[in-house]
């Protein structure tokens, strides 16, 4: 009776413990796994925020066009000898004291002030303004475009990090399968040779197949933790089990289009690439635009104040005050009102360079979009040729497993009946488990061979719409 209830203890210990594994795992469908990749995957958000400084670039390119309106105040202190003679502020290096000229220096001092109000608009610049704008759209185009093929790409990888880990998560199982088969044969084998029905040396052998069993196992199991951890990095979250959805495993897709049409205009990286040429072409009207003349108009309000008196000159030098709120209260007021032009011709030169520069790098654009349009183009060839070798190969497998379950089984039961050898009892472990891991790839192949097409037709949908 004490012996009943322990082993009962024992069993929902048993229970519990499996029940704990299989709720500490991860339950991940492959939409799920998307789903969560596309929302913590960092390069996406690195994308997606450059799409959002590229829409901020536009506004800037919009309001540089809006006329600049200055406010300037300044209070000084200082001297102000003149004196005759010619200047010119290179780089900005220069004063500008307004004063007599006399005929000795002299150190009387006042504050002063100049209150200034400026505003300059380049209202005609044949249409610099708005192709800088549209150079900043180009460019909002360009980085929209880069963020959606690399979201297409990131579906298609994680998409083909998801079947990997399936894969090699059952490839793990049979090589279990296969230990334990080498395990159940070692002890029919030991078994018979103490008997002395059979030699020695194939205890030998069957434990060499054991320790063989073993070594595979855990390749695949290393295979299958790799795996894992990149399908972990790539949907953005620490490695851990996975339990993966079983339907690659039960059945293959329900329709596959080995004859759909290539549209380049639809491919999220042909549009990428076609958007940078769009963005050199901007920038070369852009550029040509530097050749004209522009036209502005300005105007100024200015008041200015003076600790120095209007007769203050070389005979009346003391006609100034150091009063600090009468020299900085303004006291003259001016104003002006203008259009001008501004005109580099040399610009024609270097304006004819940096142009025929850009129009060089469209075409080197326009070569790697020719590039990567022929290779997709190829890639829907092999797409169509991969479709068709998997599902000939998931046709064979069922018979190679078939066939090499039987020949185990008869190899097995002749070897128990003295009637084989070891030899021929291993090869046939070895066929089996050949066969299984081929089954067990089958399935996985012709998603992959699905999702291989997708990527070259740029159309996600003719592999997710399958579930």
């Amino acid at each position: 009776m004490a012996r009943s209830i322990r082993i009962r203890y024992l069993l929902l210990a048993l229970t519990a413990l499996l029940s704990f594994k299989v709720h500490s795992q991860q339950r991940l469908s492959l939409k799920d796994a998307i789903n969560i990749a596309t929302k913590n995957y960092g390069t996406l958000k690195a994308k997606s925020n450059y799409v959002k400084a590229s829409l901020a670039a536009v506004e800037q390119a919009r309001k540089e066009n809006l006329p600049d309106l200055n406010l300037s105040a300044q209070q000084d202190y200082g001297t102000i000898n003149g004196q005759n003679g010619v200047l010119y502020g290179l780089r900005g290096l220069a004063a500008s004291p307004a004063g007599p000229a006399q005929e000795r220096q002299s150190w009387n001092s006042a504050f002063g002030a100049l209150y200034l109000t400026n505003i300059n608009w380049d209202f005609f610049s044949f249409g610099k303004a708005r192709e800088k704008v549209n150079v900043a759209k180009a460019a909002v185009a360009q980085d929209e475009a880069d963020f959606q093929q690399e979201f297409f790409q990131h579906e298609i990888r994680v998409s083909a990090a998801y079947l990997n880990l399936l894969a090699a998560q059952r490839l793990t199982l049979s090589q279990q399968k296969n230990l334990e088969r080498a395990q159940s044969l070692t002890t029919v084998v030991i078994a018979r040779a103490k008997n002395g029905l059979n030699p020695g040396v194939d205890s030998s052998l069957a434990i060499a197949e054991v320790s063989n069993a073993k070594i595979l196992l855990l390749r695949a199991k290393d295979n299958e933790q790799e795996q894992a951890n990149e399908l972990a990095t790539l949907i953005g979250t620490s490695t851990q089990d996975f339990l993966l959805d079983t339907v690659f495993l039960t059945r293959i897709p329900a329709s596959i289009d080995t004859a759909s049409q290539f549209k380049e205009e639809e491919h999220p990286l042909l549009k990428y690439y076609l958007s940078r040429v769009d963005l050199s072409n901007a920038r070369v009207k852009y550029f040509n635009t530097f050749k004209y003349p522009t036209f502005s108009t300005f105007g100024i309000i200015q008041g200015r104040g003076s600790g120095f008196n209007y007769n203050y000159n070389a005979t009346n030098k003391d006609a100034f005050t150091r009063d600090y709120f009468q020299g900085v209260r303004p006291t003259r007021a001016n104003y002006l009102l203008g259009v001008g032009v501004t005109w580099n011709l040399t610009n024609f030169s270097r304006v004819a360079q940096q142009l025929l520069a850009q129009k060089y790098t469209t075409e080197s654009l326009k070569n790697e979009y020719q590039e990567v349009d022929q290779r997709l183009k190829n890639q829907m060839t092999l797409a169509a040729q991969k479709i068709q070798n998997a599902l000939e190969n998931y046709r064979e497998a069922p018979i190679e497993v078939n066939a090499a379950s039987a020949a185990f089984l008869q190899k097995s039961v002749l070897y128990k009946n003295g009637l084989s050898n070891i030899i021929d009892v291993t090869q046939a472990l070895y066929s089996l488990n050949r066969a299984e891991t081929d089954r067990d790839i089958a399935f996985n192949n012709v998603w992959q061979a699905l999702l291989f097409r997708a990527a070259a037709s740029g159309d996600f949908r003719i592999f997710i719409n399958e579930f």
